[in-house]
């Protein structure tokens, strides 16, 4: 399988929330367009210091990751964003990658949207099997007795 690209819209939550306060207009939303590399192997949502600063979004925490290559390294988590694929979003925070470097769709913004990767295609879609929208399981999920 090569690699899959989808255009993902980014969008500063923190401003969607200030919009429904009424503090901003919804004109003062930050966002950008991105065509991400989406990896169904990465965590998280991973984007550059270049779309960080753009996006003005503020730093969370400091994770440790293991990369690609094996080694275990410290990034910056910043956010929270709203990720766009189509009609299907996911809030998430990411993880911040050094200077312009390749921004990455990863499995946790994937699941919440409930998208895949298109074997035949080799595209990012909705969930073949949720066409309409997207459907979230609850794995596990008991009904609790009262006693």
């Amino acid at each position: 399988m090569g690699m899959v690209y989808a255009n993902i819209e980014l969008i500063n939550a923190d401003d969607l929330a200030m919009v429904r306060r009424n503090i901003i207009g919804e004109d003062e939303v930050k966002s950008i367009h991105v065509n991400m590399l989406v990896d169904t192997g990465a965590y998280m949502l991973s984007i550059n210091e270049n779309i960080q600063e753009y996006l003005q979004l503020p730093f969370v925490r400091k994770q440790k990751f293991v990369t690609a290559n094996g080694k275990v390294e410290e990034f910056d988590v910043v956010g929270p964003l709203e990720v766009r694929f189509k009609d299907r979003n996911s809030f998430c925070t990411a993880l911040v990658l050094e200077g312009n470097a390749e921004p990455l769709l990863g499995a946790i913004p994937m699941e919440e949207m409930d998208v895949m990767v298109h074997p035949n295609r080799q595209e990012l879609v909705g969930n073949i099997e949720h066409p309409e929208r997207s459907i979230l399981k609850l794995k596990g999920l008991r009904k609790i007795k009262n006693t």
